[in-house]
């Protein structure tokens, strides 16, 4: 038998009154699955924003183009200001229609020294081609690239003001050359910086027990459904974060819902790095394409970029990390 007290309105004035500054100072309690409360940051989604519209500013982010020195000098200057280490990855790739690509990776890696760890990723690159509408010009790729990086930056803003555990290491991989391909060439013609890297790792013998990539997180109304690939290699991660989400009060964008597998960095991460990765990606009900309206045309830029969203994703990942 134990015994339940209950609390003095005194204790729980003071409860109310601690809870209250916590909210002030940018943070938030919860409930630990331990019984116990802990401080939470709060994601800023207007931060997240802002970094999404920066990249959006150098122009389309293409292999070999001024757009993607400037804007790799740029992300790189923000991990250098967030992350414990960071690395630069550069090389040369082969395109399936034989041109040879620059591609920069970019990696900043947080208790470095921790063996437990969580690779977070997203493509900073865009889309050379408007395929769905005008075919000659390039996709600004607000959404289909700029948006995951924005949150995982604002994260890692986060994570350099709020210290995880120390035994916990966090590595947020940025990944070029994600969409040169095309589907004639082939799923592998996608991906080129991600396949790279899982051949190439930052670190040799690279391990992580999971990894979650974020694509088109932006989008308004998004709805961010059990992508397939996901769903085969590492279910148990993709429940642990739609159940974080659903505790952080975002159940209504992470729906319990499954969708076609989607060739997309998670794949290779996968199947060649052989880190169980998850794909947070906006998979719209009923879409023709199986994606957002504007998805691989010229409209993909900041008009379609909604706080909301932005928030739901950020603090989703903020649920997830800060109580492993």
């Amino acid at each position: 038998m134990r015994m339940i007290q209950q609390r003095s309105p005194l204790k729980s004035i003071v409860l109310l009154i601690a809870m209250v500054l916590f909210f002030e100072q940018g943070n938030a309690l919860v409930n630990n699955p331990k019984g116990s409360y802990r401080e939470l940051p709060v994601f800023n989604a207007q931060n997240a924003y802002d970094y999404i519209g920066q990249q959006v500013a150098f122009g389309p982010r293409l292999p070999n183009s001024a757009a993607q020195e400037a804007c790799a000098a740029y992300l790189e200057q923000c991990l250098l200001q967030f992350a414990d280490t960071v690395f630069r990855q550069e090389t040369t790739l082969t395109a399936k229609d034989k041109k040879k690509l620059r591609c920069i990776n970019l990696i900043g890696s947080f208790n470095p020294k921790a063996s437990r760890r969580l690779l977070l990723l997203a493509h900073w690159d865009s889309r050379p081609w408007a395929d769905r509408n005008k075919k000659s010009k390039p996709v600004p790729g607000a959404n289909d690239g700029a948006s995951g990086v924005g949150v995982l930056l604002e994260l890692a803003r986060l994570l350099q003001a709020y210290r995880v555990d120390s035994t916990l290491g966090i590595d947020i991989l940025f990944t070029d050359v994600e969409d040169y391909g095309k589907a004639k060439w082939g799923a592998e013609s996608y991906g080129l910086g991600a396949q790279y890297w899982a051949q190439h790792p930052h670190i040799a013998r690279y391990r992580a027990f999971g990894g979650i990539l974020l694509d088109m997180v932006g989008g308004r109304n998004a709805r961010f459904a059990l992508e397939g690939y996901a769903a085969k290699y590492a279910p148990r991660l993709q429940q642990e974060v739609w159940h974080a989400a659903a505790q952080a009060g975002y159940a209504a964008y992470f729906v319990q819902e499954e969708e076609a597998m989607i060739t997309d960095d998670h794949v290779f991460i996968n199947s060649i790095a052989r880190i169980p990765t998850i794909d947070i990606i906006d998979l719209p009900k009923d879409s023709g394409t199986g994606f957002v309206d504007y998805w691989y045309t010229t409209d993909d830029d900041m008009r379609h970029i909604d706080t909301a969203t932005l928030k739901a994703v950020g603090q989703t990942l903020v649920q997830y990390i800060y109580l492993l």
